[in-house]
């Protein structure tokens, strides 16, 4: 009996408490207000107003037609400065990163031995040619008794053939001073080209040899310098119609972020094959490189002036939208209301697109706030956001 009665006194709380739950539901949804249906979901707060947007005007002007690609810059010639015998290196007359001229002095191997050798060869052309003087007389007077009948026609052609022997050995005796005197001149190693160097190779004191891969130091040329990049192979019948023509077609060097221009040039020649593995074509432009901006393997992003289109149709980028029929911008009409308007597109320039059809100077585009457009609706021309 216990138990039963415990069970009811839980029972009847709890329907009380659901009665007051109920009741007090009731009580906060009566004290709410109704509210009122909307009229439409493209007003401004849901109350059926114009729409916020801002508006770009269509005009007529030229706009450059640019191509970009990636490109590595490249040195116009890059030399590793090797000595040409065999030697001590006794002096460096460089500093690394100095900027030298062709013919500058820039190390100096031993010329000790070389000047022996040289000395020495000319010891045996000095000898040589006396014996080739002596020979000579000799065949002078051979000659005179030769025609007063005293020695023998023989006699006379072995002194002739002597003479020339000794002449035989006086060029050859003059081509070994000759090689030795060059021999000496390669103990001056000097600059092949004109440009920056790079870090010493070698140190004053150790041996080099003509067959040392690292050299003693590299020279590349900066000044002018060049810019290789890459093109995708689309765009090269357009590229190479301007080519055939002789026109000088300018190009930039931007860095890698596109915020910073670094250099102008002029393209230098287009390659003779596209790399099938990327359908990309290489192209190679001329900088002065005054302000040494560009330097030798630095990646930048090169944009070229391919053609300039006049008198064209131009909008901001930002009013050109595309959905499954095509491209299309929001036309702002004078009752402030927008049309939908399907337009043909051209080139761009990034910040700026041609319009090829569909759309008249004067006119103006919506270029944000188009997120809630529709046909008809309503705007409020305003300054972008």
């Amino acid at each position: 009996m216990l138990l039963i009665a415990l069970a009811l006194v839980v029972a009847a709380a709890g329907i009380g408490a659901w009665v007051y739950y109920d009741k007090s539901r009731g009580g906060e949804a009566a004290a709410q207000p109704q509210a009122k249906p909307g009229k439409g979901r493209g007003g401004k707060g849901g109350d059926g107003g114009p729409i916020p947007v801002a508006a770009g005007t269509a005009q007529a002007g030229d706009i450059p037609i640019y191509l970009s690609g990636l490109g590595t810059v490249v040195p116009m010639r890059t030399v590793v400065v090797r000595s040409r015998v065999d030697g001590e290196l006794v002096r460096v007359n460089f500093t690394e990163g100095q900027y030298v001229k062709e013919g500058e002095l820039l190390a100096q191997v031993d010329p000790r031995a070389f000047q022996v050798q040289l000395d020495q060869a000319e010891g045996q052309l000095i000898k040589d040619k006396a014996l080739l003087a002596n020979a000579r007389i000799d065949l002078e007077r051979y000659r005179t008794l030769f025609k007063q009948d005293s020695i023998a026609s023989q006699q006379v052609d072995t002194q002739a053939a002597l003479v020339q022997q000794y002449e035989g050995t006086v060029r050859t005796d003059q081509a070994i001073v000759d090689n030795a005197r060059l021999q000496l001149s390669y103990a001056r190693i000097t600059a092949p080209i004109s440009g920056r160097l790079g870090l010493r190779q070698v140190d004053p004191g150790n041996i080099v040899h003509a067959a040392d891969a690292n050299g003693v130091v590299v020279i590349t040329e900066v000044q002018p310098i060049t810019v290789v990049f890459t093109l995708a192979q689309d765009n090269l019948p357009a590229v190479m119609q301007r080519v055939k023509a002789n026109a000088k077609l300018a190009v930039e060097a931007w860095d890698r972020g596109f915020k910073v221009k670094l250099a102008s040039g002029e393209l230098v020649t287009v390659d003779n094959l596209i790399d099938i593995t990327t359908g990309t074509v290489k192209l190679k432009a001329k900088f002065a490189n005054g302000d040494l901006a560009l330097f030798p393997n630095q990646f930048v992003n090169a944009r070229m002036l391919l053609d300039t289109r006049k008198g064209v149709i131009i909008i901001p980028s930002a009013a050109l939208q595309r959905g499954s029929q095509g491209s299309f911008v929001y036309v702002v009409k004078d009752d402030s209301t927008v049309s939908v308007r399907p337009v043909k597109v051209g080139p761009s320039d990034g910040e700026r697109v041609t319009v090829e059809s569909g759309l008249a100077a004067g006119e103006r585009v919506v270029v944000d706030g188009m997120d809630r457009l529709r046909e008809g609706a309503k705007v409020q021309v305003g300054a972008r956001r």
